[in-house]
């Protein structure tokens, strides 16, 4: 009898391979490996070829566990580790350890000009700023949520994430 797969992981390897058909290619034009290259480390990649390989790496750590303070895959992420992770991974970029602080780095953008990789920020503890995530596009945003959570999109618009919302920043341009 065949082995039964993890639904959770279906649905993971669905939305990556979903990506790769979607996302901007131009980091794929030679197949090279990670040590001949790196989105970060290749001055001629744009933005949004960047963005593309961050995002696809978010959605590659969709499921792992939520843990206050943890900053990699292996330990769980809290929500702005979840996000530094990833722009030290991919954008070779060190950002403040905090949501509160990462608000003061980079450019503000509004709500109608968000793009894919941008960083969206909202009051989730009674205080401006405590939480951030990053728009995937299509109205949706990935992030660790809270204590019991996992890395996970949600749509924007919910009445939740409306009524919390605080702003956004583009970083790395």
């Amino acid at each position: 009898m065949p082995k039964r797969r993890n639904p959770s992981s279906t649905r993971r390897d669905f939305i990556a391979l979903s990506l790769v058909a979607i996302l901007p290619t131009a980091s794929r034009v030679q197949a090279q490996t990670p040590a001949e290259t790196s989105p970060a480390s290749d001055p001629s990649l744009t933005f949004t070829s960047r963005a593309g390989e961050l995002l696809f790496r978010a959605m590659a750590l969709l499921g792992t566990r939520y843990a206050r303070g943890g900053r990699s895959p292996e330990t769980g992420f809290d929500c702005s580790g979840f996000v530094g992770y990833l722009f030290r991974e991919v954008m070779n970029l060190t950002l403040p350890r905090s949501a509160h602080e990462m608000v003061r780095i980079g450019e503000d953008v509004a709500a109608h000009a968000l793009e894919p990789g941008d960083l969206v920020f909202y009051n989730t503890l009674r205080r401006p700023f405590s939480h951030v995530g990053i728009f995937i596009g299509d109205g949706k945003f990935i992030h660790a949520p809270a204590s019991g959570g996992a890395v996970r999109t949600e749509r924007m618009d919910e009445r939740y994430w409306r009524t919390r919302w605080n702003g956004a920043r583009r970083i790395g341009t």
